[in-house]
């Protein structure tokens, strides 16, 4: 009986865990298990282990809720130098913060809005479905991915 109660225990102690509304399993390393959140890379993730005092080997499903808690806020831009953040001298607000899960998304969504309403040149490669960043477009990017520009179809002769 009591060998049971060990292993669910066990079972439960490896299961998931929530942080930032994202589930990660439990049996995953801190450091790796933290960049799964949308928004946190790696570099942010050592950031917030370093700042909290967080051994990186740990399993995060050892991590009791205070310090889940913590990470939550830490993973907001609260100590965490500006060169890590990813919405730094913020368009409407002026300030440095970091953005995770929805609300990078969201923000995403927004900014690529405002170029299309404003017609700047990045708007207008979203508008018209052509890459953003500066790709070539001959050989990739292709419409229809069919045979149709420069390939001659080759005629049978009867002889």
């Amino acid at each position: 009986m009591e060998q049971k109660i060990q292993e669910k225990s066990e079972a439960y102690d490896e299961g998931i865990v929530r942080i930032l509304s994202t589930d990660i399993e439990g049996k995953m390393k801190i450091y790796p298990g933290l960049t799964k959140i949308k928004g946190i890379s790696w570099s942010l993730s050592n950031a917030i282990c370093n700042i909290l005092k967080l051994d990186r080997k740990r399993k995060i499903s050892s991590l009791s809720q205070e310090e889940i808690k913590k990470i939550s806020e830490h993973a907001s831009g609260q100590n965490i130098p500006a060169y890590l953040l990813n919405r730094r001298r913020d368009l409407e607000t002026g300030e440095n913060r970091h953005l995770v899960t929805s609300g990078l998304e969201l923000r995403k969504d927004f900014d690529i809005k405002r170029m299309k309403k404003i017609k700047s040149y990045k708007g207008i490669r979203h508008i018209a479905g052509l890459p953003v960043r500066g790709q070539r477009t001959r050989g990739n990017f292709r419409r229809n991915k069919v045979k149709s520009v420069g390939i001659k179809k080759k005629i049978k002769t009867v002889k």
